[in-house]
């Protein structure tokens, strides 16, 4: 059986669903997880619901559906879920040469208190989190989220931004990883900066997703 890990896993390796118009749907990835990912011209619905409930609410070949409110809704009501976030995925590769690694995470401090509010945050949707600070003040996690993918967070003090700083721990979080693996960023849309960020740190869009929770 296809499920959305085998997904996620081939896109890091570089291969993706095809772009035939098409939905696929695979079982929800765990009792915490239901998601709609688009791909160029593929959308994937992790949930537990049939093929045939998705067609009756989606016509053929409108990839857009998916990702609107009264398809998302109608998935609200039949998984007693919410809407948590639909973000652009984007995803880097860990850094593999020693020095490099280094130079990245040089700096950091691990915290191992779980006091911080996106400490606490990474928690409720992630397992095997770390989160370490940088001299000036910044916060990065990484963690295992969506369907067992590693995944990132950054939090960047205010009278730091547009100084480079996010971009630094964005690629420290390359660093932070086991060689040979990859680690994926979620960001709004609308969140420009952000998007700039990780693109600067070598960071790839391959997709958007929403997530609903409990």
């Amino acid at each position: 059986m296809t499920t959305l890990a085998d997904i996620l896993r081939g896109i890091e390796g570089g291969v993706f669903p095809t772009p035939d118009l098409s939905i696929t749907v695979v079982p929800a990835p765990s009792d915490r997880e239901v998601c709609v990912v688009a791909f160029t011209a593929h959308i994937v619905i992790a949930a537990d619901v049939s093929p045939d409930w998705v067609a009756e609410l989606i016509p053929d070949g409108d990839l857009s559906a998916p990702l609107n409110p009264p398809f998302l809704y109608a998935l609200e009501q039949l998984t007693g879920r919410r809407v948590n976030a639909i973000d652009q995925m984007l995803l880097a590769p860990a850094l593999t040469d020693p020095a490099e690694r280094a130079a990245a995470v040089d700096g950091l401090i691990e915290v191992t208190e779980r006091g911080h509010p996106r400490i606490e945050r990474a928690w409720r949707y992630r397992d095997d989190v770390h989160a370490y600070t940088s001299p000036y003040g910044g916060l990065v996690l990484t963690g295992r989220g969506l369907a067992g993918r590693l995944e990132v967070a950054l939090e960047v003090p205010e009278p730091t931004r547009g100084t480079g700083h996010g971009r630094q721990l964005a690629r420290a979080a390359r660093a932070l990883i086991p060689p040979g693996t990859h680690i994926w960023s979620q960001v709004s849309p609308g969140n420009a900066a952000s998007t700039r960020t990780f693109l600067a740190a070598n960071y790839h869009p391959v997709g958007a997703e929403a997530l609903l929770v409990r």
